[in-house]
């Protein structure tokens, strides 16, 4: 249930982008600050993960995720109440930095708690939860946003319903000696460590994650201007993406038993392709919806092939470091896509905007195709 809170927290409010923007249109500069609200949560992200595993060894896991969840509600809860969007901005900054607290240790509580393939099951039931999550609060998000654009805001209490249930079920794991600290780790060791591919992933993941973000950005905007649809219907679209992303992802083991790392990419780039070439092309919210099946399926397959990746690959005492970077760059790309997309569409057009992400996302596809071919 914690899992549930993280991957789509900030798009939550997503449906309420354009009455925001009706909302504070005498501020300069609305149109980039209300998307900001947005993809601020996820540079905080980016920025605090890497903190808090340092943090949660001295101080214990438990102490730090009660913190968490009560940052979680009362700075995500902060948009219905105020009026100010810089001081907005600054909820949502602290949301990020609760939803980093909140991812790290609720995967380090499931590595504490199981061992061998039961954390491996677990591992798969948490992503499952977290797809989830994002159909549920996006889906919520729009009903309320119709409402009024504030009320999706609330959302964010139901972290602290989780408060008095985390402080009487989960255990406060018992101290371990600490890992071996990074200057025993053995020449060798790093002489076999795959910069260059480490560094392509990353890339990989903030290119992938700034295409991704067109969507809880820009959807609601562009389904208004050609389909004129209320934000139930937006934030419907948004989730419809966000469940077919997770079931891709739970299918990710079958596939990977049949396909090359590359060769997944390769499948992954193409879907998302097809699906924003779909969306570009259209002003009918039917065939929206499709395009957005589409790419989700395709951006299911890209997590899970990229944490797989790099833990096939990297030395064991240097894994945790690695995998973690991939969490920042996810949310770095995040942050970022608001910054590409917002230029771009005023320059081309929110629909022509998806075509460009669909034609990158094919150059992309092509790339993978010949590396496949050359190391077949």
């Amino acid at each position: 249930m914690v899992s549930t809170l993280t991957v789509m927290s900030g798009a939550t409010i997503a449906p309420s982008l354009p009455s925001m923007r009706e909302h504070f249109a005498t501020v300069p500069n609305a149109d980039y600050l209300v998307r900001l609200a947005l993809t601020l949560p996820a540079l905080f992200i980016a920025l605090g993960a890497p903190l808090v595993g340092i943090i949660i060894d001295r101080l214990g896991r438990k102490p730090l995720l009660l913190l968490a969840l009560c940052l979680y509600g009362i700075a995500g809860s902060s948009g219905f109440l105020l009026s100010n969007l810089n001081w907005l901005l600054v909820g949502r900054a602290f949301l990020g930095v609760s939803v980093a607290g909140i991812m790290t240790i609720a995967t380090t509580l499931i590595a504490d708690y199981y061992a061998g393939s039961a954390r491996a099951q677990f591992l798969g039931l948490q992503a499952g939860f977290m797809g989830l999550g994002g159909v549920l609060f996006l889906t919520l998000g729009g009903f309320l946003a119709d409402i009024n654009w504030r009320l999706p805001f609330l959302i964010y209490l139901i972290a602290l319903a989780l408060v008095p249930l985390a402080l009487l079920s989960l255990p406060e794991p018992s101290r371990q000696q600490l890992d071996q600290n990074i200057a025993h780790v053995p020449t060798t060791e790093f002489q076999r460590f795959p910069l260059q591919l480490v560094a392509l992933t990353y890339g990989i993941a903030v290119i992938t994650q700034i295409v991704f973000y067109f969507i809880p950005v820009q959807l609601p905007f562009y389904l208004t201007q050609v389909a004129n649809t209320n934000a139930a219907q937006e934030g419907f679209a948004i989730a419809l993406l966000s469940f077919f992303s997770a079931l891709s992802s739970i299918l990710y083991r079958r596939i990977k038993a049949r396909l090359s790392f590359i060769a997944i990419y390769g499948i992954a780039f193409i879907n998302m392709a097809l699906g924003y070439g779909i969306i570009s092309s259209t002003g009918n919210y039917g065939v929206v919806l499709v395009g957005l099946t589409i790419a989700g399926a395709g951006l299911g397959l890209l997590m899970p092939n990229m944490n797989l990746c790099l833990t096939s690959v990297t030395p064991e005492m240097l894994r945790g470091r690695v995998v973690s970077g991939i969490t920042t760059s996810f949310f770095l790309g995040q942050f970022l896509s608001p910054f590409v997309s917002q230029p771009l569409s005023k320059i081309v057009g929110l629909g022509a905007a998806y075509g460009w992400a669909s034609g990158l996302m094919l150059i992309l596809s092509s790339i993978a195709l010949l590396a496949s071919w050359r190391w077949r």
